[in-house]
């Protein structure tokens, strides 16, 4: 770490949690953040700003109108670019020395196959349920651990899925692919504007949590934030012997 480095991150190093150990660690960690709307929005600057050394973001979308209500990263001026561009701008502004990947398409089996193996966290910051599936597999698969975070209208959830430790479930556990809600999204259902702030920051905080190995992020668990009466649950949850992904019958 260089002299302009140890200024940047003095705050970060003052605490026994992190200390230089934990800094080295994520200027050496390569992130996947999956979304570059509203989540993803606020999670890839925290990750950005905190010392991430490659952030790959992922998004097959261009900026709207509609989107910078909650959408941070994007700007007026940015209004019909690609997200991922828009996001690159905005994070290499931010912090110079860390190296942002843009990757203008959709998650697919496919093209995880060939990223992950690069990659030491993946954020889930989409709104889709077939794709957290795609997500979820592709990470149980390859053993990569998935921060997973949605929000919508007035509610939020978080997780932290790694199939590596024996207590993890995955999100097939809890969410099973065959029993697909029905989609809703935030152009037909609204979505508070500092929900996917507060979700997206906390995304980012569990990614450093798990990359530094200090605490205890919330694998295992599943946090609910309620917006309207401000109010957090957190629920256990556990492994699913018969999960289709990562269950006794199908090993990740």
């Amino acid at each position: 770490m260089n002299d302009e480095q140890l200024l940047r991150y003095s705050r970060h190093l003052l605490l026994d949690e992190i200390d230089l150990a934990g800094q080295e660690k994520l200027l050496k960690s390569h992130v996947l953040v999956i979304g570059a709307g509203g989540l993803g929005s606020a999670a890839a600057p925290y990750l950005a700003a905190a010392g991430i050394g490659t952030i790959t973001l992922m998004d097959f979308d261009a900026v709207e109108l509609t989107n910078l209500q909650r959408q941070i990263m994007h700007a007026q001026h940015s209004v019909g670019s690609s997200k991922v561009d828009s996001g690159k701008r905005f994070l290499e502004a931010l912090n110079p020395s860390i190296r942002v990947i843009p990757l203008q398409e959709r998650a697919t089996a496919s093209n995880l196959t060939s990223i992950l193996p690069s990659i030491d966290v993946v954020l889930d910051c989409t709104d889709n349920f077939a794709t957290r599936q795609v997500i979820n597999a592709a990470c149980a698969q390859h053993r990569v651990a998935l921060v997973s975070g949605s929000a919508l209208r007035l509610d939020g959830q978080l997780s932290v899925f790694d199939v590596k430790r024996a207590d993890s479930p995955c999100y097939a556990c809890i969410f099973p692919p065959d029993e697909a809600p029905e989609e809703i999204n935030c152009a037909t259902m609204g979505v508070f504007s500092p929900l996917v702030g507060i979700i997206g920051t906390m995304q980012a905080a569990q990614a450093l949590q798990v990359l530094i190995g200090f605490g205890s992020p919330l694998i295992g668990r599943l946090l609910l934030w309620n917006a309207r009466n401000t109010q957090i649950e957190t629920i256990q949850i556990s492994r699913n012997p018969d999960c289709p992904v990562c269950g006794q019958r199908h090993p990740a």
